[in-house]
């Protein structure tokens, strides 16, 4: 078992969890250019026309996610695309003599994680649509942007240190997630 790859495919789906495109598209590219080696059955990640292919969506999905109404669209069409855009990534880069057991949990987990992500960053985007009308969405977008690149460079330079923020950012998620629970259980009650 090489913990590496575990950090790094986990630390990748916290990313994933913010920008799904992007993070396949810098893993395929990675994977094209011979830097990152996929697993066997998913080599087609790696092929430069799927590279081309998740390049494009990631730039469409950078200037698409800017404009208000459409940002809302695109953070409902990330609830299907962004665990399965996780579960890829780790399949991908976990190696194939693993059993193949662990992998598919593991994919499960990333998979959960990288939802779990993209649920804090659509309530944050609901949040800024409320308070602002929509105006201040593109700087929201852009710090996410901005998050997404950091993710997923910690994850190739530091694996660990990768996972243990994205640990540390799902942590403070279901903490958060908790207390709103209780205080909206605590409103229903009075």
């Amino acid at each position: 078992m090489d913990a590496s790859a575990y950090a790094l495919a986990t630390s990748l789906s916290t990313a994933a969890g913010i920008r799904p495109f992007l993070t396949l598209a810098v893993c395929a590219w990675l994977m094209y250019a011979g830097y990152l080696h996929p697993s066997t059955h998913y080599t087609w990640i790696g092929s430069a026309g799927v590279a081309a292919l998740l390049a494009l969506l990631a730039v469409l999905d950078f200037f698409a996610d800017k404009v208000p109404l459409v940002d809302h669209a695109l953070h409902t069409v990330h609830f299907a695309t962004t665990p399965v855009a996780a579960a890829l990534i780790v399949g991908s880069t976990i190696p194939a003599a693993d059993p193949a057991t662990g992998t598919y949990i593991t994919m499960g987990i990333a998979a959960l994680n990288a939802l779990g992500i993209h649920t804090a960053s659509a309530a944050t985007r609901a949040a800024s649509t409320g308070m602002t009308a929509g105006a201040g969405n593109p700087f929201v977008s852009m710090l996410e942007d901005v998050a997404a690149v950091a993710v997923i460079a910690i994850a190739f330079l530091l694996p660990f240190i990768g996972l243990a923020i994205s640990v540390l950012v799902l942590v403070v998620l279901v903490r958060l997630g908790l207390r709103r629970r209780t205080r909206m259980a605590a409103g229903r009650a009075r």
